[in-house]
């Protein structure tokens, strides 16, 4: 916990599911942490936790991060407070689950926007501030979905192919600032809400009852088993920290083997 005592962590999508539990282990790991969520109930909520719990410092701020002023406006909430931004984590992300043909254009434009838009206003302004101080770490969760095509999820698949492609175009700016930044690509969160919300068109997709969902897709992973918020938080860490000082512009899977590319 020392090494990363004075550390700040901005977790964008902090104050639910993943975002939550990334929070949680960033504040156990030493860091000072801001918790943003479009839920402000749920971001006071985590960042009070943390703070008890763990003896760091932290803030909370409600944003949209679609919205390029909520965004403006929660970068400089966090420099107000801790004066630097040494991690940013992009955990904000939605999913619907349909047929092509059935995809409503308005599902496809909000996937496009909260896991793609969002993710670069946030990125963008972010490099603002690590610009400034001379280092970074930027980490957004992605998905296996950025690595491979995905049955009835169309749009989430393209904002999650789509963050790939910005995560390399980033690192290609920033490099030069010595600010780094990666995508984590997790494999199938079976207990997560996201998951869960998608079983019954999981089980309409491959025709099968919803009891099954969950043991069709445990049967896909080598290693036998869904994947984790530890697991992805144990990536986080290693990669937002100095161990990983080599590594920029990377999509790093984290699926139990699922995806080896």
């Amino acid at each position: 916990m020392e090494m990363n005592k004075g550390k700040v962590a901005l977790i964008c999508g902090g104050g639910q599911s993943l975002g939550e539990a990334l929070s949680y282990r960033m504040a156990e790991a030493g860091y000072d942490i801001a918790v943003a969520d479009i839920n402000g109930e749920n971001a006071e909520r985590t960042a009070d936790h943390a703070a008890g719990q763990y003896g760091v410092k932290s803030l909370w701020i409600q944003a949209d991060f679609t919205k390029e002023a909520d965004v403006k406006k929660m970068i400089g909430r966090v420099t107000d407070e801790f004066n630097k931004i040494d991690v940013m984590v992009y955990s904000a992300g939605i999913a619907k689950s349909n047929k092509i043909t059935d995809f409503e254009l308005e599902d496809w434009e909000r996937t496009i926007e909260v896991n793609l838009t969002g993710y670069f206003l946030c990125a963008r302004e972010t490099s603002k501030v690590m610009i400034e101080q001379g280092s970074g770490s930027i980490i957004q969760i992605n998905s296996k979905s950025g690595k491979v095509g995905s049955k009835h999820n169309t749009a989430y698949s393209a904002s999650k192919f789509g963050g790939v492609g910005l995560t390399q175009s980033l690192a290609l700016d920033l490099a030069e600032h010595n600010i780094r930044v990666n995508s984590i690509m997790p494999g199938n969160l079976l207990k997560s809400p996201m998951f869960q919300s998608l079983i019954p068109q999981y089980a309409k997709k491959l025709g099968i009852p919803e009891s099954e969902v969950e043991r069709v897709y445990t049967e896909k992973v080598p290693l036998g088993r869904g994947c984790t918020y530890d697991d992805i938080a144990n990536a986080i860490l290693f990669y937002a920290s100095d161990q990983a000082s080599y590594m920029t512009g990377q999509s790093i899977n984290v699926t139990g083997g699922q995806v080896m590319h």
